[in-house]
């Protein structure tokens, strides 16, 4: 590795180098006699800023800079899953094995293990045809996902040699030769910058929910597969567990977990609890179809900028073989954190609360890498992206600049709210501030899969949570006795609804998932009890206590604890609600 550089100025992760005459913007270096690992982030004449992903204590000026001529990539292949890496794609257990319980400065530790051999099983012969994003074979990672093989995107020609067997990642599985007669040999470890998405033939419009058995998130403000929402919250209001739920229960394929900047014990349960947890959807281990990228709040803050992208480029590479693939980023306010705290040691110009002006533009272009889309490739193979970043403003301030940047470019905002959190209310989503902008695009679905009137009953739910806040005005200044019994009716249903439906107990095994259809059924019970009871209440003679201590009532109220087959069941609840409640007519 030839010198280029002279270090003149060191500040915290920020290097300046003179001498470097032909460097490029986001090229990697390595930084004093120590080999920290670097990435330019500015030029200016001979001069090059460079962002340092490692600990810069007892380096100083006059050490030597080192460039590498390759850009920040991430390694791409069979081994990803499973694994648990740092924010540059260091794999954290080899380091642990290699240098104990702390990173030492200036390891190198390759992200994918070049000595393991896969086996390969090839789907395409010699003399075929291929293009860039073309699966040429296949190799089963874990027992849950087969890995695919895929033709890189900038290549094109004719397999003029192929092959079946065990290889590792860096020997050469397949020749393709170009139309200029160039040979490419292909090898299943891919490099990808990870600044750059992956390219895609077509992006589609999100018309699938992501189904994550969280009541709440599904029924009431749903999250298309391939869109984005964020979960912004004070300290404290299940964040982090509404995440980790999310990544447990979700039907995305695949999982790329991201632990940006959050406080190193978080990241420990999480990564002491998956390798143990069972996936509910096909009862094998949950770590068979995760990936995991921790950069938690004691490690360098400029890697915390690169784990974002780090997640986004592994999660678009299993896009693009077709699997639908769910990321969640904890949290983009450290990593926006960590923006600032570099445009600051450039001495860039501050924006609003001392964030930099491309705030926004950074926000755009991560949420941006979401969605449906037709991979590249002969084949019609379709994947998605879905991304979900959690906020964590100060003192829950949601006006701050991560929070209304990230509002902008996401369609579902679930609001997490410290009071309900105190109440014990969990989820603690605020069903008063929350909304999602892909209903019209989730109904056709929810119409053809669920039921016609699944949309109908969710939007006449949330219209009496909605009064039930109206209608607390009036009780707090004069009681319950002033309210009509329509009015009654409005908060003893939205009580249901708060109590029975939103709330969701994580440590019940029936209670902790429920399947859409289960779902449906459960709110049909509330509001046909709402339905019913309007026709009687009216009456002359009516006494709202007798319609509370109906017997169908508590069913109602247990009805979260029926099976998810119990489709009969559900419809002699209905039966039997309307024939009690009209029972309470007078002659």
């Amino acid at each position: 590795m030839e010198k280029q550089g002279t270090i003149i100025k060191v500040s915290g992760p920020l290097v300046v180098a003179k001498g470097m005459e032909g460097a490029r913007m986001y090229e990697v270096v390595r930084v004093s006699e120590h080999k920290l690992i670097g990435e330019i982030i500015g030029i200016e004449d001979d001069k090059a800023s460079i962002q340092v992903y490692e600990e810069t204590s007892g380096v100083g000026p006059g050490e030597p800079v080192y460039p590498t001529g390759e850009t920040m990539t991430v390694e791409l292949g069979p081994g990803l899953l499973q694994s648990i890496y740092d924010g540059i794609q260091r794999p954290l257990p080899l380091i642990q094995k290699k240098a104990g319980a702390y990173i030492t400065r200036g390891i190198d530790v390759p992200g994918l293990d070049r000595e393991k051999k896969w086996d390969l099983k090839a789907v395409k012969s010699t003399g075929e045809s291929v293009v860039g994003g073309d699966i040429l074979g296949e190799v089963e990672e874990t027992s849950l996902i087969t890995h695919k093989i895929m033709v890189p995107p900038t290549v094109s020609g004719t397999i003029k040699e192929i092959k079946s067997g065990a290889f590792n990642i860096e020997e050469v599985i397949a020749v393709i030769e170009d139309k200029e007669g160039k040979e490419h040999k292909v090898t299943m470890l891919q490099k990808w910058p990870i600044r750059n998405p992956r390219p895609v033939k077509k992006k589609a419009v999100p018309n699938r929910p992501l189904v994550s058995g969280t009541r709440i998130l599904d029924t009431m403000f749903p999250l298309a597969k391939g869109g984005a929402g964020c979960i912004p919250g004070p300290f404290g209001a299940g964040k982090t567990v509404t995440q980790q739920t999310l990544a447990k229960y979700c039907d995305a394929e695949i999982i790329v977990y991201i632990g940006c900047g959050e406080r190193g014990n978080e990241m420990t349960d999480v990564l002491m609890e998956f390798p143990e947890l069972e996936d509910p959807n096909t009862g094998e281990r949950l770590m068979k179809r995760t990936v995991m990228v921790a950069n938690t709040s004691n490690m360098p803050v400029a890697a915390r900028e690169a784990s974002i992208y780090t997640g986004a480029t592994i999660a678009e590479y299993f896009r693009d073989m077709g699997y639908s693939v769910a990321l969640m980023a904890d949290s983009t306010s450290r990593w926006a954190e960590a923006l600032r705290e570099m445009s600051g040691r450039l001495e860039e110009m501050p924006g609003e609360e001392g964030y930099p002006a491309y705030l926004g533009s950074r926000t755009a272009q991560f949420y941006e890498r979401s969605g449906i889309v037709k991979c590249l490739g002969n084949e019609d193979r379709e994947g998605s992206l879905t991304l979900i970043g959690a906020v964590s403003p100060p003192g829950g301030d949601l006006s701050e600049p991560v929070t209304q940047n990230t509002l902008r470019v996401t369609k579902v905002f679930w609001g997490l709210d410290a009071k309900l959190a105190y109440k014990r209310h969990f989820p603690a989503i605020n069903w008063l501030t929350s909304y999602t902008l892909y209903t019209d695009n989730i109904k056709d679905y929810w119409d053809k899969e669920i039921s016609p009137e699944f949309s109908e009953l969710r939007t006449e739910a949330l219209g009496i949570l909605q009064e039930e806040a109206k209608l607390e005005e009036i009780v707090r200044l004069v009681g319950m006795d002033a309210l009509s019994p329509k009015e009654r009716l409005i908060l003893e249903t939205a009580k249901s609804l708060r109590e029975d439906f939103l709330f969701q107990n994580a440590f019940d095994k029936i209670d902790a998932y429920t399947p859409l259809k289960k779902q449906y059924w459960m709110l049909k019970s509330i509001m046909n009890v709402n339905h019913v009871a309007q026709k009687v209440i009216e009456g002359e003679d009516f006494n709202f206590e007798d319609l509370l201590k109906l017997p169908v009532m508590e069913r109602v109220t247990n009805s979260k604890l029926l099976g998810a087959d119990a489709e009969d069941d559900y419809k002699k609840l209905w039966e039997d609600t309307e024939r009690e409640i009209l029972s309470l007519q007078k002659a």
